[in-house]
């Protein structure tokens, strides 16, 4: 059990960050463990083909993941900031407040999911081949949004709680659960597409509810009050936007690779690509966990308006985006063929197509981290406009342009290529936003 005598604003900055390191990165990684899971089950019982109708699916899960991170770090954010001012009713309320929007967009999503999720998978790209799949899968995913919401939600709520721990056992209970359930529900019961979804729920609700454990607890300060000053949802939202939208990159880019990868070089594309974006995914979610370790440490200091505090903290969390950065660009370049046959057993036409796309994409990862961190610094310093900026950047505007733009000169090498220009054109503003702003903070 989490101690409750951490002390964001004495304890030594190195010894906050071993901390929260762990336990942040084993909580941000639940988006991908359900996903890895699945398309690894996926890939050797019931083929590419799987895979394809999978891909095409993760932006509902980038979706359902990034509301539940949109109200839970948007409120944990300016909760950890009360507490750094000492101000425990505004940090009560924002708790509440965001607890309210999540629970109403969780009855949303399952409603409307169901009720539109013919046109909605239509214009994710489902086709005659992958339509099973889609069907099989995607309806199990709708019926579960409420479980994936609400166990992002409270993971960022219980870590700003000085409960990182209590994060990372409920997310490695909640994965573990997912992969036995989806041998078993996948291959001795040969559930197929249906059983991979029906897995991912449960390790979802499992996560889920092991985490409500902790408001239970006498160390735990999370307290839903009566009277609520609205005007702080909409704070929630605003502090929360970058993060909504740090999960989404995944999603729009995936539905942007997708159709450009559809109409170039048809289905095997997109299987190629649920290779990359999967491992696309372990990456974010390493890079978003160690940025999830210094948002509480940074947020409070900043409240308690503690500066070298605030620079050490972010000094340690450069060594180690750029530690992790290294590695994985190293592995992409070094050895493409086994990233792509660790999911499924690759023909050689998939090879062909694999080994020149992983090592061009894997260029990425040597700054994709440094944008989150910068993002999440940004946001816990009550600069959510330049955070928000950076998101829209790279997920949105850059990777928009030139996944369209480069194929027009480069053919598919130009699709591949569009996510490491994003990332580094993406990089080069960060550093001139945080420069304007290293004048004031």
């Amino acid at each position: 059990m989490q101690k409750a005598n951490v002390n964001l604003l004495e304890d030594p900055i190195r010894k906050l960050f071993y901390k929260y390191l762990v336990p942040s990165i084993s909580a941000t990684l639940v988006t991908s463990i359900y996903i890895l899971a699945d398309t690894l089950m996926i890939g050797r019982g019931v083929g590419p083909i799987g895979i394809a109708a999978l891909n095409l699916l993760l932006p509902l899960f980038s979706l359902f993941f990034g509301t539940g991170m949109l109200f839970g770090v948007g409120g944990g954010v300016l909760l950890s900031i009360c507490k750094g001012r000492n101000d425990e009713r505004s940090a009560q309320e924002y708790y509440t407040a965001a607890l309210i929007c999540t629970t109403i967009m969780s009855v949303f999503y399952l409603a409307a999911g169901h009720i539109f999720f013919d046109p909605v998978t239509k214009f994710l790209g489902r086709n005659e081949t992958m339509d099973i799949y889609v069907e099989e899968y995607g309806r199990a995913l709708v019926t579960g949004a409420p479980a994936f919401l609400f166990s992002a939600f409270f993971q960022a709520f219980v870590r700003n709680d000085k409960a990182p721990k209590i994060s990372m056992i409920a997310v490695i209970s909640g994965g573990i659960t997912n992969v036995i359930l989806d041998y078993i529900f996948i291959f001795p019961m040969k559930m197929g597409m249906a059983g991979g979804a029906i897995a991912s729920v449960i390790g979802a609700l499992v996560t889920l509810l092991i985490l409500l454990t902790h408001l239970f607890s006498s160390h735990s300060t999370l307290k839903i009050v009566r009277h609520v000053n609205w005007r702080k949802a909409g704070e929630v939202i605003t502090n929360g936007l970058a993060s909504f939208l740090l999960e989404m990159c995944s999603g729009v880019a995936t539905f942007l690779f997708n159709r450009q990868l559809l109409a170039y070089v048809g289905d095997l594309g997109v299987v190629v690509y649920g290779i990359i974006s999967n491992s696309a995914l372990i990456v974010a979610s390493i890079s978003n966990g160690i940025s999830q370790a210094v948002q509480p440490i940074i947020a409070v200091n900043f409240g308690g308006g503690k500066k070298e505090r605030l620079k050490e903290t972010r000094r340690l969390g450069q060594r180690a985006i750029g530690l992790s950065g290294l590695v994985f660009c190293g592995i992409g370049l070094l050895f493409p063929a086994l990233v792509t046959q660790a999911f499924v057993k690759p023909t050689e036409e998939i090879l062909t197509m694999s080994i020149p796309a992983v090592r061009i994409y894997f260029a990425a990862f040597l700054v994709m981290g440094f944008n989150v961190l910068y993002s999440t610094w940004f946001q816990s310093v009550m600069q959510p406009g330049y955070s928000l900026l950076i998101c829209l950047m790279r997920g949105m505007i850059l990777n928009s342009l030139f996944v369209f733009v480069l194929p027009l000169f480069f053919g598919v090498t130009g699709i591949w290529a569009a996510m490491p220009a994003a990332e580094f054109l993406t990089l080069g503003l960060c550093l001139v936003l945080f420069r304007r702003e290293s004048k004031t903070v």
